[in-house]
C-alpha cells in the first residue's frame, strides 16, 4: 500500500532528520539547555499556516479533497498535495523540513512573502485518520528514543559519576602519594644534609686532629733536634772541657817535671865540687843534668804562649825526667863510696843515740805507769765522752760533708738565671723522688731508686717536665748527692718521727744508694750525726766561749727566734732519725749484687749500742733512744749475736737501766717505764718480736 511505503519513508526521513540524529553534547547541563526541548513542545503550526488555512476556507472542496482518505490529489489552483497538507498541520514544526519543495511553490505561486510580526494563531489539530497515525507511530518512536536517550543518558551520567569518582580517589591517592613522596624527599634531603654537616664537621675535625697531630710531630721533631744540638753542645762542651782537663793534667804534670828536674839537679850542684878539685865524673853528670834542665825548661817555654803542652812534649820531659833519675841514682852510688869513710863517725854517733833511746825509754816506763793509774781509776765509773776512735771518725765525716759543700758553694751563690735553673732542677731531682717514698707496692718503690740511681751515675732524668742531669754543672754530682743525704735524713726527722713505719722504705732505698755510691753514704751519716750527735754516740761538750743557744744547736735543739723547742718535740725528733738508723744498719737493697760486705751492717749497731751503755746517761734522752733502738733493731741484733746479746740486755736491766733512774726525775718517767717493761717482757720470753712496719717479701712482689 502507497501509505504504508509512505508512512516507513517519512519515519526514515525523521530518523535522518536533524531531530533524529541527536548526538550528546556533555556542555548541555552546564549551559542549562535541555536535550528534550524541542521534543517535549507542543507542535504548531508556522506562521505561513495562516495563509494556507485561508485557502482551505476558501475552497471547501478542496479541504474534503484533502481530509478524505485515499486521495492523493492536488489543488490546483494552491498546487499543494495531501501530504503537503497533512504535513503543515502536524504538530511538530520541524516536520514541514521534511516537505521544503511543498512551501516554496507555495511562495512562488501566490507571489507571497514573509509576514513580519504575524499575529500567532491558536494551534489546530487535524483530524485526518492518516495524520494521526502517522503523528502516533512518530510519537511512539520518539518516545522509545527518549526512553532510550534517557537510559543512555542515565547510564552515561552514572559512568561518568563512577569514572569522576575514580578519578577523584585516585587523584586524592595519588595526591596523598604525592605529598608522602614530597615529605619523604624533604626527610631525605633534610638527612642527606644532616649528614653532610656531619660529614662536613667530622671531616673539620679529623682535619683539626691531623693538624694537631702534625703540630705534635713538629714540635717533638724540633725537640729532638733541639736536644740533639743540645746534646752535641754538651759533648762538645764536654770534649772541650776534657781537653782543657787533660792540658791543665799534662801542664801541672810539665811543671812537676820541671820542679822535680830542678830540685835533682840541685841535688848535683853541691855535690860536684871536693876537696882535691872538680871530679871530671860530676862535671859531666852535672853538664847533663843542665842539658836535661834546658831541654825541659825549652817545652815549658813553648807551652807559656798559652798552649797545652802535647803528649810528645809530655814524652820528651818523661824521658828527662827519667834520665835526670838515673844521673842522680848514679850519682847517689858513687856518694855510697864516700860514706863509707864516715863510718867510724856514724858507729860513734850510734852509740850515743842508745844512750839516748835507753832514758827515753825509762821516761815512756814512767808514763806508762801514769797512764795505767789512771785506767784503773776510769773503769770504777762509766765515759762522759765518745771514744778517741769514734771521734776521728766523727770529724772525718764532718770534714768530708764540709769540703762538699765548699766544692759547690759557686753554685749555691751565683748570679747567673740559668745556673739558677739548674740548680733548683738538680735539687728538686734529688728530694723530689725521696718524698714519694712510701710502703704502698715495692715496684713502684723500685721506680724511685732507679731514678735515684740514674740521677747519681750521671744520667738524664725527668723532673718536672725537664730533663736535668749532674753533668750539666762542674760541681752538679756533689750538690745531688749533698742534698740527697740531707734529704733522707729530713724525712727520718720528720716523717719516721711521726710515722714510725715509714723508716723501713726509707731506710731501705737510703741502704741501696748507700751500696752503689759510698760518697753518699757518707753524706747521710754526717748529716745525721750533725742533726742527731747522739747517733755517734757523743755528747758534744760546752767549750768556753760558747753561748747557750750556740751549745743547744750543737745538741740538736731546734732554736727559733732565741726560743729552743720543747723537750717533747726534740725527743720526738732524735726518735725518729735514731729509727731511720736502726733501720738502715739491718737492711739491704734486695735488688744489689750482695757480693760485697754491707755498706753500713749489724757490726756498726752493736758497736753503737755498746758505746752507749759506755756512757753516762742522760736524763730523758738514753732511755728514749735505747727503746727506740732495741724496738726497730732488737730483733736482728737477737738472730745475729744470740747469747751475746741476751747478755747485754741483761746488762742493761741489772746495771745500766739503774744509772738512767738515778738521773731520771719524776716527771721524765714515761720513757724510762717504756724501756723497762720491754726488757721485761724480752728477758721472759727469750724473744723480741719484727718491728712493725717491717718490709715482707710479698710487698717486693706487688
Amino acid at each position: 500500500m502507497p501509505a504504508e511505503s509512505l508512512r516507513w519513508d517519512t519515519l526514515e526521513a525523521l530518523k535522518n532528520s536533524p531531530k533524529g540524529r541527536l548526538k550528546y553534547n556533555p556542555d548541555w547541563l552546564e549551559k542549562g539547555e535541555d536535550i528534550l526541548s524541542g521534543c517535549n513542545e507542543a507542535p504548531s503550526l508556522s506562521p505561513l499556516s495562516g495563509l494556507i488555512l485561508k485557502r482551505l476556507n476558501m475552497s471547501p472542496r478542496a479541504l474534503q479533497k484533502t481530509c478524505s482518505l485515499g486521495s492523493a490529489s492536488t489543488d490546483p489552483s494552491t498546487g499543494l498535495s495531501e501530504e503537503a497538507l497533512v504535513s503543515s498541520t502536524s504538530p511538530f514544526p520541524s516536520q514541514a523540513s521534511l516537505f521544503p519543495a511543498l512551501f516554496i511553490p507555495l511562495y512562488a505561486s501566490n507571489n507571497l512573502s514573509p509576514v513580519t510580526n504575524p499575529i500567532p494563531s491558536p494551534t489546530i489539530s487535524l483530524l485526518s485518520p492518516r495524520a494521526t497515525q502517522m503523528e502516533g507511530c512518530i510519537r511512539i518512536c520518539e518516545e522509545k528514543h527518549r526512553a532510550k536517550a534517557k537510559m543512555e543518558l542515565s547510564l552515561r551520567q552514572e559512568l561518568q559519576e563512577k569514572l569522576v569518582a575514580s578519578v577523584a580517589s585516585r587523584e586524592s591517592e595519588q595526591l596523598k602519594r604525592f605529598e608522602e613522596l614530597m615529605e619523604l624527599k624533604q626527610r631525605q634531603e633534610y638527612q642527606s644534609m644532616r649528614d653532610m654537616v656531619d660529614r662536613e664537621t667530622q671531616e673539620s675535625i679529623g682535619r683539626q686532629e691531623k693538624l694537631k697531630e702534625e703540630h705534635k710531630n713538629r714540635i717533638k721533631i724540633l725537640n729532638l733536634r733541639l736536644r740533639e744540638a743540645e746534646q752535641q753542645r754538651l759533648r762538645e762542651a764536654e770534649f772541650e772541657r776534657q781537653r782543657q782537663v787533660e792540658g791543665r793534667e799534662r801542664l801541672r804534670a810539665l811543671n812537676a817535671i820541671q820542679e822535680e828536674i830542678l830540685q835533682l839537679n840541685q841535688l848535683l850542684e853541691p855535690a860536684a865540687p871536693t876537696q882535691s878539685g872538680p871530679s871530671p865524673v860530676l862535671t859531666s853528670y852535672s853538664t847533663r843534668a843542665n842539658q836535661l834542665c834546658s831541654q825541659v825548661s825549652e817545652v815549658v817555654r813553648m807551652t807559656a804562649e798559652g798552649e797545652f803542652p802535647s803528649v810528645e812534649d809530655m814524652t820528651v820531659a818523661e824521658r828527662a825526667l827519667h834520665e835526670m833519675r838515673s844521673l842522680i841514682r848514679v850519682m847517689q852510688e858513687a856518694a855510697a863510696q864516700a860514706q863509707e869513710k864516715r863510718k867510724k863517725e856514724q858507729e860513734e854517733e850510734e852509740e850515743r843515740r842508745k844512750m839516748a833511746m835507753l832514758q827515753a825509754q825509762q821516761e815512756e816506763q814512767k808514763k806508762s805507769a801514769a797512764l795505767s793509774a789512771k785506767e784503773k781509776a776510769r773503769k770504777k765509773g762509766l765515759q762522759t765522752k765518745a771514744e778517741q776512735s769514734t771521734l776521728k771518725w766523727y770529724q772525718e765525716l764532718q770534714d768530708s760533708a764540709n769540703q762538699c759543700a765548699q766544692s759547690f758553694e759557686g753554685l749555691n751563690n751565683t748570679k747567673d738565671i740559668q745556673t739558677k735553673k739548674l740548680r733548683m732542677e738538680l735539687q728538686k731531682a734529688a728530694t723530689i723522688p725521696v718524698s714519694q717514698i712510701s710502703s704502698i707496692s715495692g715496684s713502684k718503690l723500685r721506680e724511685i731508686f732507679d731514678k735515684i740511681d740514674k740521677l747519681l751515675s750521671g744520667r738524664s732524668v725527668v723532673s718536672g717536665g725537664k730533663s736535668v742531669s749532674t753533668s750539666q754543672h762542674p760541681n752538679g754530682l756533689d750538690f745531688v748527692s749533698y742534698k740527697l743525704a740531707e734529704k733522707f735524713v729530713k724525712q727520718g726527722e720528720e716523717e719516721v718521727a711521726s710515722h714510725h713505719e715509714a723508716a723501713f722504705p726509707i731506710a731501705v732505698v737510703a741502704s741501696g744508694v748507700w751500696e752503689l755510691h759510698p760518697k753518699v753514704g757518707d753524706f747521710i751519716l754526717a748529716h745525721l750525726h750533725k742533726k742527731c750527735p747522739y747517733a755517734v754516740p757523743h755528747y758534744p761538750p760546752m767549750k768556753d766561749g760558747t753561748s747557750v743557744e750556740e751549745y743547744q744547736k750543737i745538741l740538736g735543739y731546734r732554736v727559733e727566734d732565741g726560743g729552743v723547742e720543747a723537750q717533747d718535740s726534740f725527743l720526738k725528733r732524735m726518735s725518729g732519725m735514731i729509727r731511720l738508723y736502726a733501720a738502715m744498719i739491718q737492711l739491704r737493697w734486695p735488688y744489689g749484687s750482695k757480693q760485697g760486705p754491707d755498706p753500713h751492717g749489724l757490726n756498726n749497731g752493736w758497736r753503737w749500742l755498746a758505746q752507749m751503755l759506755n756512757m753516762e746517761p742522760l736524763a730523758d734522752v738514753t732511755a728514749t733512744l735505747l727503746f727506740d733502738f732495741l724496738e726497730v733493731c732488737g730483733n736482728a741484733l737477737m738472730k745475729q749475736y744470740q747469747v751475746q746479746f741476751w747478755k747485754l740486755i741483761l746488762l742493761i736491766q741489772e746495771e745500766y737501766l739503774p744509772r738512767i733512774e738515778a738521773v731520771t726525775s719524776q716527771g721524765q718517767a714515761g720513757s724510762v717505764t717504756r724501756l723497762k717493761q720491754f726488757l721485761e717482757s724480752s728477758l721472759r720470753s727469750r724473744q723480741i718480736p719484727p718491728p712493725k712496719g717491717q718490709l715482707s717479701s710479698h710487698f717486693w712482689r706487688s
